[in-house]
């Protein structure tokens, strides 16, 4: 049996077309589904459905052979105990910073002002102003990132930004660009041995289909 695992949403939608053109087919929509393990029409290969975060976990312990999983994830899990080898193209957006209008950015990077971010991206964003010489102070949220600069907890933020509207509705703008963020294909090490003749198939399938774009 090969365990794929995804997340509802975005990753979802867009990884059927790559799955269509590896043969496999989900036999319900988790969308509409309460069902956590979803078969498909191969009865070797089978989807588990959970939290975007919790991917590179159940990859790296081998609980999943294979799963999909954004580039955000995968930096802050760290990648370890499984390989990466297709960039798969899908879910595309950017890591950024954002501030209030009001608050200038720039002056105080050239000042060498102590900043207050906000962020789940925690090691991203240590290690984006770390290299720029900037002291921070990390603050830890789960969601509504947007609202931080609003209440003063924190200066900036660091966010996944996609068509920019959410921060715009918050009356914020983007400040500097992090990195580009694209989902990827990660498969545990230990399965790649030991099931290489079902798995290998899979991922050229894959790299066939992201390069026919």
């Amino acid at each position: 049996m090969i365990t794929i695992a995804l997340s509802k949403g975005r990753i979802f939608q867009e990884t059927l077309p790559l799955l269509e053109a590896a043969g496999i087919i989900p036999r319900e929509d988790p969308e509409k589904s309460r069902k956590l393990i979803i078969a498909t029409n191969r009865p070797d290969v089978r989807l588990i459905i959970i939290r975007a975060t919790d991917v590179p976990t159940y990859v790296q312990y081998g609980a999943a052979d294979l799963g999909v999983a954004g580039r955000d994830v995968l930096i802050e899990h760290g990648g370890e105990g499984m390989y990466q080898p297709l960039d798969l193209n899908i879910a595309r957006c950017k890591m950024m910073v954002a501030a209030h209008p009001a608050f200038d950015y720039q002056q105080a990077v050239r000042q060498g002002a102590r900043l207050r971010v906000a962020t789940k991206y925690l090691k991203t964003a240590r290690e984006y102003f770390a290299a720029k010489g900037v002291h921070v102070d990390l603050i830890k949220l789960y969601g509504s990132m947007e609202l931080a600069p609003l209440v003063k907890l924190a200066d900036v933020i660091v966010d996944l930004v996609s068509s920019g509207n959410t921060l715009k509705a918050n009356g914020l703008v983007a400040v500097a660009d992090i990195m580009d963020i694209s989902s990827r294909l990660v498969v545990n090490q230990a399965s790649l041995k030991l099931k290489r003749a079902e798995i290998q198939p899979m991922l050229d399938s894959f790299a066939s289909a992201v390069a026919a774009g």
